[in-house]
């Protein structure tokens, strides 16, 4: 490998951050209260279009926050996806609750029509509960993903969720401004279609706080009772009275300090990845057996992560990605798919079928809001070699 490197997906990190974070200490408010916390939950809600925003440490602390809000307990079923990262479904375990995993479908995302044939074949409405006929638990909630800024399909999705009373949690983390520009929810943006969603600002986001995450909702109550939870449920702040159980889950000042410098360079970094993404897929048609996947029709995507097939050109993920590696290019495989994670075994899975092959043949190779036209022309010389050197 030579000297050149092209990361995966790093902060850009060139606006006010450092302004900022240098006047919250300056003025030494550098922990868990402080004026920026206030004025980036206000920054994300007006953005989002959403009731409020609650800030917390990180996604999965939004998650396990919000699946307790929407009612999930030790005794219930949510349903998840099992093509994701892992934190999007240990919260459902951090309560003891259980999890059946998904498909998804060509989007990456949870496969509405597996779902709707889970409700219809395997569950049963019991006084307006879905009641999963196996176990006899009810099935609670559904957690949908956005996988790589993609938009699961919500209208099918939220009719299937109202028809069987379930609470749906937008696992948004890697779809902060992506949006629907037509069809049911037009102008509506990721996170703020179910009853609640979750963003997070960690390093290879299209934002970062460093760590952090972003509780919204356009349900108020939700939003005030988030709040209380996750900065250890005082009833009387003076006094230190506490009314419940609740969680160190706030944000510092300072996180929240370049969380509001990193908000007023979104849009700017969507139409950076936007742009890069077109660039590939342009410059990718003169490569046979490799392509990017598409986002759903309707959306104007985030375009956090791009995703490469190369089914047709590789039998070995590993194998081309140690090559990547060794011509400079920093590129990685999709998660392991978690239903056959060791700390799932043994849990239910659904009908999954397209998630092994997507799992089987995706790569995700540089997509940094810093990356250049050169760059992308060196990935994609390095992803031709590979494929001349492996035919």
């Amino acid at each position: 490998m030579g000297d050149r490197f092209v990361p995966l997906s790093v902060p850009n990190l060139k606006g006010n951050e450092l302004n900022y974070i240098t006047k919250a200490v300056e003025t030494e408010w550098v922990s868990t209260g402080g004026p920026y916390v206030d004025e980036f939950e206000k920054m994300v809600a007006g953005y989002v279009h959403s009731a409020g925003a609650v800030s917390c440490q990180n996604g999965t602390s939004g998650l396990h926050t919000s699946l307790m809000l929407l009612g999930v307990t030790p005794e219930d079923i949510v349903l998840v996806p099992t093509l994701t990262f892992i934190a999007a479904v240990n919260p459902v375990r951090y309560i003891g609750a259980e999890p059946v995993f998904m498909d998804c479908d060509d989007s990456l995302c949870m496969d509405p029509e597996k779902l709707r044939s889970y409700c219809e074949e395997e569950c049963e409405l019991v006084d307006d509960k879905l009641i999963d006929k196996q176990s006899g638990k009810q099935v609670k909630a559904v957690v949908v993903v956005h996988v790589f800024g993609n938009m699961a399909d919500m209208e099918a999705i939220m009719d299937i969720a109202d028809k069987y009373n379930l609470k749906v949690l937008e696992d948004a983390t890697e779809a902060i401004g992506t949006y629907y520009t037509e069809g049911r929810y037009e102008g509506r943006y990721a996170g703020t279609i179910g009853h609640m969603g979750v963003y997070s600002f960690n390093g290879n986001k299209i934002i970062t706080t460093g760590g952090g995450g972003m509780i919204v909702s356009m349900d108020e109550s939700l939003l005030k009772r988030a709040k209380h939870l996750t900065t250890q449920a005082k009833s009387d702040e003076v006094f230190y009275t506490h009314d419940e159980i609740g969680y160190n889950y706030r944000m510092t000042n300072l996180q929240a300090a370049m969380g509001i410098a990193q908000m007023e360079q979104l849009e700017g970094f969507i139409e950076t990845k936007t742009d890069n993404y077109n660039r590939y897929v342009d410059k990718l048609r003169d490569v046979a057996g490799v392509s990017l996947y598409k986002v759903r029709q309707g959306i104007r995507s985030n375009y956090w992560f791009y995703g490469l097939d190369v089914e047709k050109v590789c039998m070995n993920l590993r194998e081309m990605i140690t090559y990547l590696h060794s011509q400079g290019v920093q590129s990685r495989p999709i998660w392991g798919l978690i239903h056959q994670q060791k700390p799932y075994e043994g849990s239910r899975a659904y009908k999954i079928v397209k998630a092994v092959e997507y799992q089987s043949k995706t790569i995700n190779i540089p997509c940094s809001t810093k990356l250049t036209y050169e760059d992308i022309d060196y990935v994609i010389e390095a992803i031709k070699r590979y494929i001349d050197e492996h035919r």
